[in-house]
């Protein structure tokens, strides 16, 4: 497993100074504990780290391959993914905020008439455009999102294990799950049919442990 140079760093720290707990990584670090939470899933899922509770973690010199890591290689993203929290960019970005609340989420996911994916806007997207001179209910929420291609995304297919890796090495919160196809003009389309979070990584890593 190749590791994000932030892991890297976490696991020379606990290589020198374990057992640490969560909160001391973060600090040596300079980060919140929320920030290394999924780096620190994905070292404890994968066999780099070991947790123990109320200890700290700990580097196993002797890895094999963690059975939860094992696991996780053989689950699908379609098994587990939930529903998307989707927008068309033509609304407003004040509905846009209505809708990031109702639906109790950090991302929305942006598409066409056709559920195709456009984009993706994150709270810290409108929080930049709450602080600008932008006229909230006028303004679309096209104009603000990050548009394809510089969206990651994950298809039904591919394994929940490479799902959470990219989103610790892309530093997202959300996935767009997408089915993708050639349309009659011989373009390459995804077209959005799930979300795949940070929280659905923590759900999964909490049963495979149980």
């Amino acid at each position: 497993m190749r590791l994000s140079e932030r892991q890297e760093k976490i696991v020379e720290l606990v290589k020198k100074y374990s057992p640490m707990t969560g909160e001391q990584i973060a600090s040596q670090l300079k980060l919140t504990r929320a920030t290394l939470r999924p780096d620190l899933t994905i070292l404890t899922m994968t066999g780099v780290l070991e947790a123990r509770p109320r200890v700290g973690y700990f580097y196993k010199e002797d890895r094999g391959r963690s059975p939860i890591a094992e696991r996780m290689r053989q689950l699908r993203v379609g098994d587990f993914k939930s529903i998307a929290a989707a927008v068309k960019e033509n609304i407003s970005i004040y509905d846009a905020v209505v809708s990031m609340f109702t639906n109790n989420v950090g991302s929305l996911i942006v598409v066409g008439e056709g559920r195709e994916l456009k984009g993706m806007v994150s709270r810290k997207d409108i929080l930049k455009a709450s602080l600008g001179k932008i006229e909230l209910h006028q303004v679309p929420i096209g104009v603000i999102m990050t548009r394809m291609p510089n969206i990651v995304m994950v298809t039904s297919d591919e394994s929940v294990l490479d799902a959470a890796r990219k989103i610790v090495q892309h530093q997202v919160d959300t996935l767009p799950v997408v089915d993708n196809y050639i349309n009659e003009d011989g373009n390459a389309v995804f077209e959005v049919v799930g979300r795949f979070t940070k929280t659905n990584v923590t759900n999964l890593f909490v049963e495979l442990g149980c």
